[in-house]
């Protein structure tokens, strides 16, 4: 590129002496006319006269026109541009100029564009006074110290646990003037972060605050049994309402995720008493649980007996002589069969037959005979 320009101001200064038909007629076909009236066939002649003399440019190359070289123009160019700027002269240039002007730059750049992530929100102030809330995305202030910017964590899920060391009790009140051991974790998050930043000093203490007084209100109103075992959820989603809505009156922008019970338990100084007292319930309350099951067990035989008399009574009322007879003969063979004695009433038999007692002797001389058979055969 830097050489096609060259040529290309070569050209035009020897052009200067040509018109818009050529020059005076030198080249390879036509000779120099000098006087403007030769001109052989090497081309037009130029109809405004006699060009004037060349003008040597100084410092230019000999020989084919006196111009100057793209390298000696930019060359030049150069110097003139730092002429320009000010200096102390030579090489002692006011470099500290160009670094204010880089720190200015730079200070502007990351004081008044701020990336904001899809979980941050940041609060903005201008000459300290809250003036809006920047969303993810690109957000665009005005510079340091004229706006100021604090990043807020609104998806973070905070945890606050109650008591904060684990061998420490709370002890707390119950319905019924008992007192339980009760410690429980409390989830939380920010929804507002200007309220956050600016309604409450101690946003976290303020929470542990909250959430002691909701609780012992909570359970003030349940009896030891529910908050030991069956009614821990309800007291869970009590406290958690009874707490957003402190929360919400007080302006704190924090919304509260989950309370959740991790241990409930009696105080350490009646634990021993408590858990025996806790076995006798348990003790009382499976015999309860298998009185009940006796209880349907009789139920269902009772239930299943009054249907079978219920069938017998529909057969009995349709054939009442075969009903009578059937059940009869049922009846006397479920004595019969638990009895030593029998007795037939008939005609022509005799009226007592100690049957059992005869099928006992015969097999108890059936060992016997067996013995004296195979002591014959031996002989």
């Amino acid at each position: 590129m830097r050489r096609i320009l060259s040529w290309g101001w070569r050209g035009l200064a020897m052009g200067e002496n040509r018109g818009p038909w050529g020059g005076r007629g030198s080249g390879e076909g036509g000779g120099d006319g000098g006087d403007g009236s030769g001109g052989g066939g090497g081309g037009p002649r130029n109809p405004w006269g006699q060009p004037g003399p060349r003008r040597r440019r100084p410092g230019g190359p000999s020989g084919g026109g006196d111009v100057t070289s793209l390298d000696e123009w930019l060359r030049r160019s150069r110097e003139k541009l730092g002429r320009g700027l000010p200096s102390g002269g030579g090489a002692n240039r006011p470099y500290w100029l160009y670094g204010i002007i880089a720190f200015i730059a730079i200070w502007l750049l990351f004081t008044s564009i701020h990336r904001v992530g899809p979980q941050e929100r940041y609060v903005v102030t201008t000459f300290g006074r809250y003036t809006r809330t920047l969303g993810p995305g690109i957000g665009i202030t005005w510079p340091a110290p004229i706006s100021r910017v604090q990043a807020v964590s609104v998806e973070e899920i905070r945890e606050i646990n109650i008591p904060q060391q684990r061998n420490e009790e709370n002890l707390i009140l119950t319905g019924d003037q008992n007192v339980i051991d009760l410690s429980y974790s409390v989830r939380w998050n920010i929804k507002d972060p200007q309220l956050f930043l600016f309604q409450i000093a101690e946003p976290e203490e303020t929470v542990r605050e909250v959430a002691e007084s909701a609780m012992r209100a909570v359970v003030a109103r349940v009896s030891l049994d529910e908050a030991l075992g069956a009614g821990r959820s309800a007291i869970e989603q009590r406290v958690e309402q009874n707490m957003q809505q402190l929360l919400d009156d007080y302006g704190a922008g924090i919304a509260i995720q989950g309370i959740a019970i991790n241990q409930s338990q009696a105080p350490t100084a009646v634990n021993e008493a408590f858990l025996r007292v806790s076995a006798a319930q348990q003790q009382a309350q499976s015999a309860q649980n298998d009185a009940r099951a006796y209880a349907l067990q009789l139920t269902a035989r009772a239930q299943g007996d009054a249907a079978q008399f219920n069938q017998i009574y529909q057969q009995y009322k349709a054939a009442p002589e075969v009903t009578r007879r059937r059940m009869y003969y049922e009846t006397m063979e479920q004595i019969l069969a638990e009895v030593d004695t029998t007795i037939v009433e008939a005609p022509g038999v005799t009226p007592y037959l100690p049957l059992p007692a005869v099928d006992s002797a015969r097999r108890r001389a059936a060992p016997q005979q067996e013995q004296q058979v195979q002591q014959g055969q031996g002989r």
